[in-house]
């Protein structure tokens, strides 16, 4: 392996972020201008503009017939968005969960985690990758529809103020020039982090869902994961969980559902992602739901507990190719899966008890 595979690897995950926050500066500037809220553009345009990675690896990936990295870009992403990023960000400062989280957002992403679970029974020809793609439209149109029906009067305001705001010339240019500029460092930086990646795997012997699962997927997060710390710190802690479940609902709708839809002969699935990590995406999803539920909010203990779990995964797929498997092997069998059943029907007995709490009071 050469130092320039290694400098192409860092130079490609640097162009990726960069073409990102380019992107999303250049987007959000441009929907103010037409009446857009700041609300309703962190759950689009923010959202997608953190996905752009993923999108621009995973087509690039597609279109020279990578499928494992264009499949585990997307599913290691997703795994490393909650427990990770989310890990990470309540550790600086517990995480607050708005109810509309609760109600529609999480139990959205489930659905689609089941949806792709579903699809990758076989190869994902490009009429699921359609149907993936048009699901992401909805979803998108869906949020602008219920943002034009709110009765908050601030956020009317809000809608009045950003409405009136028009850009000059000169500001527009630059906002287009950003807009286009960061789409093109997209895909440079998409280039580079695929080809290196791809040549890394050789060069250690690694598969390439592995690597896709692991380097590649923290790569193109980190976009969420700049955006989710930032927005703790700052004390915005709804928009560090909104961020992410967001990103996780246009990686699979958006950026596999294109990918699938534009590859000739869709994205073909390995067994090691049909049986251990496309559960494990779905596995992680559904865990959010009892922990965002209760008390409406990630604690720190809980971020601790994600953080372990992620770690548990990538060590997981580490040892996997190595002769270190059966140990660890034994670990998740015996120790990992019975204390994981053990939280969650912790944190079901005490969703529920706090669901009857509520029930009570009203």
């Amino acid at each position: 392996m050469s130092i320039w595979t290694v400098f192409s690897l860092v130079v490609g995950l640097a162009i990726l972020v960069g073409g990102a926050e380019f992107l999303i500066k250049g987007a959000s500037k441009l929907a103010a201008t037409v009446g857009v809220s700041p609300l309703v553009i962190g759950l689009t345009v923010v959202a997608f503009g953190t996905s752009a990675p993923e999108l621009a690896v995973s087509l690039n990936a597609s279109l020279i017939g990578k499928a494992d990295i264009a499949l585990g870009n997307v599913v290691g992403s997703n795994i490393c968005n909650i427990l990770l990023i989310l890990g990470i960000s309540s550790l600086i400062s517990p995480l607050v969960v708005a109810q509309q989280l609760v109600r529609l957002d999480v139990p959205i992403m489930i659905g689609v985690s089941a949806l792709l679970m579903l699809f990758s029974q076989g190869n994902i020809q490009r009429p699921e990758g359609i149907v993936l793609f048009v699901g992401g439209l909805a979803y998108t149109a869906f949020l602008l529809c219920q943002s034009r029906k709110e009765n908050d009067q601030s956020v009317q305001d809000e809608y009045a103020k950003f409405g009136e705001r028009s850009l000059s010339v000169k500001e527009t240019t630059l906002n287009l020039v950003s807009l286009v500029g960061g789409s093109l460092m997209l895909v440079t930086g998409s280039q580079l982090l695929v080809n290196s990646a791809v040549t890394l795997a050789e060069f250690f012997g690694a598969d390439e869902l592995i690597v896709s699962l692991t380097v590649i997927a923290f790569g193109t997060s980190l976009p969420e994961l700049a955006t989710s710390v930032m927005a703790s710190i700052r004390g915005e802690r709804d928009i560090a969980v909104g961020n992410v479940i967001g990103s996780n609902i246009f990686n699979i709708l958006v950026v596999l559902g294109l990918t699938s839809a534009v590859s000739a002969n869709g994205i073909s699935i390995s067994a090691a992602a049909m049986t251990f990590d496309i559960p494990v995406m779905l596995a992680v999803a559904v865990m959010c739901l009892p922990i965002f539920f209760t008390g409406n909010e990630v604690s720190r203990r809980e971020g601790v507990l994600l953080l372990a779990y992620y770690f548990l995964y990538v060590g997981y797929l580490i040892v996997h190719a190595t002769d270190a498997y059966a140990p660890w092997g034994g670990l998740i069998t015996f120790v990992v899966i019975p204390l994981t059943a053990l939280m969650l029907v912790r944190l079901s007995w005490r969703t529920w008890e706090t669901m009857k709490q509520k029930r009570s009071t009203d």
